[in-house]
């Protein structure tokens, strides 16, 4: 009789609990419907430069020599991508997740990667100057060679390239 009372009690708790989370957040995070999705798509040389691209998917996309200056990509998805030689000064790629993604002789001037995942991506020629990477998850050996070439400051975080890397 005790344990049927216990696993009674379990069950209000567990329904108010839920009932309270429902309340307090009433614009849960669902996915989205009309999400944009250029997944396995040749995008080379393509002009996004300056566009909301917020949260859109680019997973296996080759998009060598594309250029994404200036654009938000906050929240995208890059992963498997191949970005060699592409443009993305000034992006915003906060909280995107860029995992096994080629940017060897990319542009990342002034980009941001605050809380991206970088994880088993190459930065090999790519110019770095004034990249925020503060809480990027990249691997270790990737840090290394950035740092050895890491300088500047980003105009908009204020954060300076070495800093945001952990460089010695």
């Amino acid at each position: 009789m005790k344990k049927i009372l216990l696993r009674f009690l379990s069950l209000i708790v567990t329904l108010l609990l839920a009932a309270l989370w429902i309340i307090l957040n009433p614009h849960p995070a669902f996915a989205q419907v009309n999400t944009i999705n250029y997944s396995n798509m040749s995008l080379e040389n393509r002009d996004f430069s300056n566009i909301d691209l917020t949260g859109v998917t680019f997973v296996a996309a080759e998009m060598r020599g594309a250029n994404f200056q200036g654009s938000n990509l906050t929240n995208a998805i890059l992963t498997k991508g191949v970005l060699l030689r592409a443009n993305l000064e000034g992006a915003n790629l906060s909280d995107a997740l860029v995992d096994r993604v080629t940017m060897d002789g990319a542009n990342l001037k002034n980009a941001i990667f605050t809380q991206a995942t970088l994880t088993s991506s190459r930065f090999y020629d790519a110019d770095i100057t004034g990249a925020d990477f503060t809480d990027a998850l990249i691997d270790r050996y990737q840090v290394s060679l950035l740092c050895d070439r890491a300088s500047g400051i980003n105009p908009v975080t204020g954060v300076s390239t070495r800093e945001s890397l952990g460089c010695r």
